[in-house]
């Protein structure tokens, strides 16, 4: 912050100038911004320059009326405020906070803040602080540029102590902020936030009869990050079985967990009693989602469905029923990890290393292939429903499993199955494994492996090179379709604590490729 005076024009009348450090966002990416304000004569104006948008305009009234509601003085001169860079456009309301900071300095009402301090925050009419989206974000951009105290309405402290090497000031009013800055009455700061070591009761897998070839693939795609599709006639379980995923889900790492909570942060989804994602994401939007609802979009772009699943499932139930355009947008992040949103005014670019889970119907009435007969549709309709799914797309799926009715033995069952709590925790040693093996800057998984990667992680002795070159003649694996083989085939070695892939793990993960009606 740097506080001058200057004699101004013919007249002799004093003018200020001050700058305050705060706080943007570009995308899921935080930066910052300098709030330059100058008080000089003339007619009293207020002017917001620096590319600010409707909310960053109307700061203007805001800020006045909480300097004036708090028992300060609204100058009455040409104010100015520039919000540095002045190239990048400036959205929210977040720079309310530094620009009456600024004003109230500049007027020597104020004693100047530290030249390491930032401020954030949304003013009320009355004074007080509301709290703002993209906490986290600004935070980690405020440790990265050097900034040690970092003032932000109370009910955000606590996501922006998750970046590590800030005093974070909890702010409520203006007058307390005030206070503080005159040494009247420091303001204590916020405690670093710890998640709560504790697991939540949900959807558990004991509660599901039958279907034990869908759960392996369910722990086998949990352990490694696998992309996954259920297919089977209505009623047989499909949903009911991945809405239960979330409960193998693995644990995530603190990397993963601040990566999940930038883009939930952006988007409003996070609270201040729980500011820190700790479970992954699992997100399920309906088939009516539009292109940018699911790969993100808008102006300024913002983060879609795809992001949001981040380091966890997307489910697409009704998987046939999605429009094939907004489809086919999820084959470039599959491959990548990222989704790229370009646009007249630049490009976005956000994170979306997810694990798509999709369900659907044989046919376009769900019964093709039932013992009961009951389905009436014509070869060429069933080709029809099922070609809405393209070929490339389906080539970017790990696992493929056919989710067949219960017999009435099953249904009657009363003895619980296999918990969840069991489950994950063979998976959580499956990834402990691929942790160790490709260390902390590695791939998150086995689903990430990288060519020159799989050649020392997949690599096959001459039996199981003998049964994948029949597997690639007969099932007619593409290149790509021969990785993904070779990568589960890795997680089911990963889950039976073997080096090695085996010539009964390799056989395993080739059962689980196209199958069914799917193998067109």
């Amino acid at each position: 912050m740097k506080l001058a005076a200057r004699q101004g024009g013919g007249k002799g009348e004093l003018g200020m100038y001050c700058k305050i450090r705060s706080l943007g966002l570009h995308g899921v990416t935080g930066y910052e911004v300098t709030a330059e304000c100058d008080l000089s004569g003339g007619l009293p104006n207020f002017t917001v320059v620096g590319l600010p948008d409707a909310a960053v305009s109307e700061a203007r009234d805001r800020v006045r009326a909480a300097v004036k509601n708090c028992g300060y003085s609204f100058p009455v001169s040409r104010v100015t405020v520039n919000l540095a860079p002045a190239d990048k456009k400036k959205a929210g309301t977040l720079y309310d906070l530094p620009i009456l900071v600024g004003i109230l300095a500049a007027g020597g009402q104020l004693k100047p803040p530290p030249e390491g301090a930032a401020f954030v925050g949304e003013l009320s009419l009355g004074g007080q602080l509301r709290a703002v989206t993209g906490m986290l974000p600004m935070a980690l951009a405020a440790e990265r540029a050097g900034i040690r105290e970092l003032y932000v309405p109370a009910d955000s402290a606590a996501e922006a102590t998750l970046a590590q090497g800030l005093t974070v000031y909890p702010v409520e009013t203006v007058p307390q902020l005030c206070a503080h800055l005159r040494g009247e009455q420091p303001i204590a700061p916020a405690e670093p936030w710890q998640p709560r070591v504790e697991w939540e009761p949900g959807l558990d897998f004991a509660e599901v009869k039958g279907q034990a070839l869908v759960k392996r693939a369910m722990e086998i795609a949990a352990a490694g990050g696998h992309n996954l599709l259920l297919c089977g006639p209505p009623g047989s379980g499909k949903s009911m079985l991945a809405k239960r995923l979330p409960s193998i889900l693995p644990d995530m790492t603190r990397r993963e967990a601040l990566e999940c909570t930038e883009i939930h942060s952006v988007l409003g989804l996070t609270s201040k009693d729980r500011p820190l994602l700790t479970r992954r994401p699992f997100r399920a939007p309906h088939h009516t989602v539009s292109i940018m609802g699911l790969a993100g979009g808008g102006s300024p772009p913002r983060p879609g469905e795809i992001s949001l699943a981040h380091n966890g499932v997307l489910f697409l139930d009704e998987f046939p029923e999605f429009d094939k355009e907004t489809l086919e947008c999820l084959r470039q992040p599959m491959e990548d990890g990222r989704v790229r949103i370009s646009r007249v005014s630049g490009t976005e670019e956000f994170a979306s290393q997810f694990m798509l889970v999709c369900a659907m119907n044989p046919c376009k009435c769900g019964w093709y292939g039932h013992p009961s007969g009951r389905c009436h549709c014509r070869p060429r309709d069933v080709e029809r429903y099922l070609s809405r799914v393209s070929g490339p797309l389906l080539d970017r799926l790990d696992l493929f499993v056919n989710v067949e009715p219960l017999e009435f033995d099953e249904l009657a069952q009363t003895t619980d199955s296999e918990p969840s709590s069991a489950v994950r925790a063979r998976v959580n040693a499956a990834r402990q494994i691929q942790t160790g093996r490709y260390g902390p800057d590695g791939p998150g998984c086995n689903a990430q492996l990288e060519q020159r990667q799989m050649r020392e992680v997949c690599a096959l002795d001459e039996e199981c090179q003998q049964m994948m070159r029949g597997a690639f003649l007969k099932m007619g694996l593409t290149a790509r379709g021969y990785d993904r083989v070779l990568r589960v085939a890795r997680t089911i070695a990963d889950l039976d604590g073997c080096p090695s892939i085996r010539l009964e793990h390799l056989a395993e993960a080739l059962q689980f490729r196209v199958t069914g009606p799917l193998a067109r």
